[in-house]
């Protein structure tokens, strides 16, 4: 699979950059750390995608700019939350939450990516969607079981989304209200959306 990933080459339907520089770009925008995790998404992504019928290209990108804003300034990250008007309830929960909607607008406005399902799956990597495309699902469970990834209940979760996508998603989205209520932590409303939706309508 690693060459097969390796060779991949974008048709510029989704965007004007090559593989290579697109690497070369996320590379410069995170730690050694996070971009190996970047890498680790994209390779399940791209596994994920041939399994189960989604362009592999848009998983790739996807994938590979999930994490864009991860590591930006909180100064950076709460002003564009102001200059673009965007919600001001992500100032309550921070990185781990806006992450993911402002890599979407700074995927587009750095990167020059505008299709619709792309970044959506950059916006609700995290914390899920009550409705989420085949790709939005790749990218979601992709970020959760990539190879790096080590955490009670990663291999159970491996074994579903070699079989099930959907059975994917739904795991993961229990474990992870599971862990936020362990850690006592606040849940982003939408969280618990996405476990009445994906979990308890299942």
């Amino acid at each position: 699979m690693e060459n097969k990933k390796n060779s991949l080459v974008y048709s510029k339907k989704y965007v004007s950059l090559t593989r290579d520089k697109l690497i070369q770009i996320i590379q410069s925008q995170m730690s050694r750390e996070r971009f190996q995790h970047v890498l680790g998404v994209e390779q399940v992504a791209v596994q994920l995608a041939e399994k189960f019928g989604v362009s592999t290209e848009a998983a790739s990108i996807a994938a590979l700019t999930h994490d864009y804003a991860k590591e930006r300034s909180d100064k950076e990250m709460q002003e564009l939350i102001f200059s673009e008007k965007l919600n001001l309830e992500w100032l309550d929960y921070g990185s781990n939450i806006w992450h993911g909607p402002l890599g979407a607008v700074l995927v587009e406005r750095e990167l020059g990516i505008s299709n619709p399902d792309i970044l959506n799956a950059i916006r609700h990597h995290t914390i899920g969607a009550e409705k989420m495309t085949l790709l939005e699902q790749v990218i979601y469970v992709a970020d959760y079981i990539e190879p790096g990834r080590n955490f009670p209940g990663v291999e159970r979760a491996r074994v579903l989304a070699a079989e099930n996508l959907q059975e994917a998603v739904r795991y993961e989205t229990k474990r992870i209200l599971q862990h936020l209520i362990e850690q006592n932590r606040k849940i982003y409303p939408k969280t618990i959306a996405t476990y009445n939706k994906w979990v308890a309508n299942s």
